[in-house]
């Protein structure tokens, strides 16, 4: 949960690291700069993160792209684990 909150974190930073670099090759190069555009780069962040959100939520990944079996006990009291099965496989 942790790496997913991080990478979101990271994925909502991308506008603030493109336009400090912007910011820098500006000064470096004698340009005016303005002040920091910070509803945009927050808006810019959010919407990045949200596409994240919904490409994860949309586009299959990993091994759970199959149809996930729930754990069962057998007659003699052994249990089987949930697991993803492929589809052709998975149990009705």
């Amino acid at each position: 949960m942790l790496r997913l909150v991080l990478f979101r974190g990271l994925i909502f930073a991308v506008p603030f690291a493109a336009w400090l670099i912007w910011r820098e090759v500006s000064r470096r190069t004698g340009r005016p700069m303005g002040s920091t555009p910070w509803a945009s780069l927050v808006a810019a962040g959010a919407a990045l993160a949200a596409l994240s959100l919904v490409a994860t939520a949309l586009l299959p990944h990993g091994r759970d792209t199959g149809q996930y079996v729930p754990a069962q006990t057998r007659p003699d009291g052994t249990i089987i684990k949930g697991h993803f099965a492929p589809k052709a496989q998975a149990l009705p």
